[in-house]
């Protein structure tokens, strides 16, 4: 299974920043004994690998080479690749720029890099054999992609609408390769006009097509503000306060982790 980080954006929410807002340190881990800070992306790898990918596609910027710097060539036993989007128009935009190296035979996994949210394995809740999302209660989810359901099924996306009718955002998503296509190809012939994943899947849903969610999440942070960027360390540091974070190197086994993620919280962006 591929995993899809989308990592071109600018981040112009928590700027100025010397580096990627996706190397933003985060918390931190023991790597060979040594206590280490943590890029928030990581976080994000670390869950893929986790819900079962063996292969991590980073979608960057042509300016972005310190995300190939910090992760290289994989992360542990998980390889990882890099595509560039040339400019940064959008989330659609980024995950299709990952075609020319998708297995279409098998599935693909997707979320945003500069998030953390528990539960860790939460991407197991997902199947593998239709597009899903795995869903988060926020407090103001104006501010996200709200996702509106019928039973399990979803209805519809409302994308950062005002007064939105759940309070559940999704905040990852998976499909298999061959719906990953089907959805590839319907932006196309949309002339790209979809730069939110949101408004893609409603119109995939208008044709018939079909898709599920998991309310299976707990806690989810959006760290591209500041606001967000503490909300998250104190998250952190309520979780690693009740176990001690354990972990290895990206290039050695095991992979990094990052302490017993069983607390129950939840925070949105502000």
């Amino acid at each position: 299974m591929w995993g899809i980080v989308p990592a071109a954006g600018r981040g112009s929410r928590i700027q100025p920043l010397a580096f990627s807002k996706e190397l933003l340190p985060v918390g931190s881990c023991i790597e060979d004994g040594v206590e280490r800070p943590c890029a928030v992306s990581e976080y994000l790898v670390e869950r893929m690998v986790c819900g079962g990918a063996d292969k991590i596609c980073f979608v960057i910027s042509p300016g972005k080479s310190d995300i190939m710097e910090y992760f290289g060539a994989s992360y542990g036993s998980t390889p990882i690749v890099y595509v560039v989007q040339q400019q940064p128009v959008g989330l659609c935009d980024a995950v299709f720029s990952a075609e020319p190296v998708i297995d279409c035979k098998a599935p693909v996994v997707i979320g945003l890099p500069d998030t953390v949210w528990f539960p860790e394995n939460g991407l197991a809740a997902l199947p593998d054999d239709v597009l899903s999302f795995l869903l988060f209660p926020v407090e103001r989810p104006q501010f996200f992609d709200a996702v509106v359901l019928n039973g399990e099924h979803v209805r519809e996306i409302q994308v950062k609408q005002a007064n939105p009718a759940s309070h559940w955002i999704w905040g990852a998503f998976k499909m298999p390769g061959h719906v990953f296509e089907e959805l590839r190809l319907l932006w196309l012939a949309r002339n790209r006009a979809d730069e939110y994943f949101g408004t893609l899947v409603n119109a995939y849903l208008v044709q018939g097509g079909k898709a599920v969610a998991a309310k299976s999440g707990r806690a989810y942070v959006d760290v591209g503000t500041l606001h967000g960027y503490r909300a998250a360390m104190s998250l952190l540091e309520d979780v690693q306060g009740s176990s001690p974070p354990n972990g290895s190197g990206p290039a050695a086994a095991p992979r990094r982790r990052h302490g017993d993620h069983s607390l129950v919280n939840e925070r949105g962006r502000m």
